[in-house]
């Protein structure tokens, strides 16, 4: 991790503003898994997760409900505090984020929107180095609280901490199955495992790669590469801004790590305490040599300014620039806002965009697991009022048989 400011720094934004997930070189050989799981289905599926998933040879591909169960009665009870703790402000928040039902009537036409859950979604937890029992609450719970009937969770290994919440959540349909051929079971489906409305959850490249291939036949939430932080501060504390710093570089060796501030003060002392935490961190200490960067811009106009262009996952800012910010996943406020917090227990989703994506949209809500459909009711009186202005744009088109559908009704009103 070094400093940097003046031309150097503005160019660094640039090249990192115009940052995008990286997944030409996976691409081919994501693109045959699928296609084989598409076409052979269980047998391509068990192939593949023999291989790179640890599943047994005889092993079911489906963890038996007996399995689940025994993980929660078998958990630690400071496990169960805690995730029952972390579920229910994740759940707090996602009956706050829940879209309304309305309707207006006025001069004889209703108009509105009701709300309908998708019938079915998957939810992929990472494996990995880490039980992700985060994961599974973040992408379970929306679902659950906008009324999804079928969810579908798969995670190659599951730890017993994983099945644990899952039994917590009430979840029954778990699969020990990961990676592209898990994207492509969910997307197209096999003998062992029904196809979804919706993948959702963040993953390795691979995963991310399937997910792109496969979107356009199932719906995806959004291509989720390796973890951002980026920390806007201009009199914070070192101490804390390392720890987030080191935090999040953890995740992964391709973490983007970024401190933009306009002290020069800061900025050195921040150095000085990030690398120190992360001495006997080796996926942190990688991360922060390869992608970890402090920006030291000009003014605070131009602090913010590169903020937004980053359009990063996470962002910490003080309460005075926090209206000044329009492009992010998650923002966290003040020094006490941990990134932390986010990943695991206040509340907000961690399923976050990076690579930019944050531009145009936000983290994954339980908007995600809904649709919207728009409602209208006319009577006669208002096509009576609204028919002429109906013809005649149907008219400008040249669509005479949209006007006609008008003047048919008119004639009976």
């Amino acid at each position: 991790m070094r400093i940097i400011s003046g031309r150097a720094a503005a160019r660094r934004v640039r090249e990192l503003a115009g940052r995008s997930s990286q997944f030409a070189k996976v691409e081919p050989q994501v693109k045959r898994i699928v296609d084989d799981v598409r076409k052979r289905g269980d047998r391509a599926l068990r192939k593949y997760a023999e291989r790179w998933d640890g599943l047994g040879s005889r092993q079911p591909v489906r963890v038996e409900q007996s399995e689940i169960d025994e993980a929660v009665k078998s958990a630690a009870p400071q496990l169960r505090s805690a995730l029952k703790d972390a579920a229910e402000n994740i759940r707090g928040f996602a009956l706050r984020q829940k879209p309304k039902e309305w309707r207006d009537t006025r001069d004889g036409i209703s108009v509105g929107q009701i709300v309908r859950p998708l019938d079915s979604v998957g939810c992929y937890v990472p494996g990995g180095r880490y039980p992700l029992v985060s994961t599974l609450l973040m992408t379970v719970i929306p679902a659950q609280v906008a009324g999804v009937e079928n969810i579908r969770v798969v995670s190659p290994q599951p730890r017993p901490e994983v099945l644990a919440a899952a039994a917590m959540l009430g979840v029954t349909e778990f699969y020990r199955i990961g990676g592209a051929q898990a994207v492509a079971a969910l997307a197209y489906g096999t003998e062992s495992l029904k196809r979804v409305d919706k993948i959702v959850g963040p993953g390795n490249l691979y995963v991310t790669a399937a997910k792109k291939l496969v979107s356009f036949d199932c719906a995806i939430d959004f291509l989720a590469g390796p973890t951002e932080v980026v920390i806007l501060s201009r009199e914070g504390k070192p101490e804390f801004i390392a720890a987030d710093l080191v935090a999040q570089a953890e995740h992964d060796p391709e973490t983007l790590a970024v401190l933009i501030t306009t002290s020069l003060e800061l900025a050195k002392a921040a150095l000085a305490r990030t690398t120190e935490l992360a001495r006997n961190n080796p996926i942190a200490k990688e991360s922060l040599r390869l992608r970890g960067v402090i920006l030291v811009p000009q003014s605070r106009a131009q602090s913010i300014e590169w903020a937004n262009a980053l359009a990063s996952e996470h962002i910490t800012v003080s309460r005075e620039d926090l209206p000044f910010i329009q492009n992010a996943g998650s923002v966290f406020v003040g020094d006490y806002s941990a990134q932390a917090a986010g990943d695991y227990a206040s509340g907000p989703n961690h399923v976050l965009p990076t690579a930019g994506v944050a531009r145009f949209r936000g983290g994954l809500s339980v908007m995600d697991f809904v649709k919207i459909i728009t409602v209208q009711e006319v009577s006669k009186q208002g096509l009576r009022r609204l028919g002429p202005t109906i013809e005649y744009l149907a008219e400008a088109e040249g669509l005479q048989a949209h006007a006609n559908s008008i003047r048919e009704r008119t004639r009976h009103a």
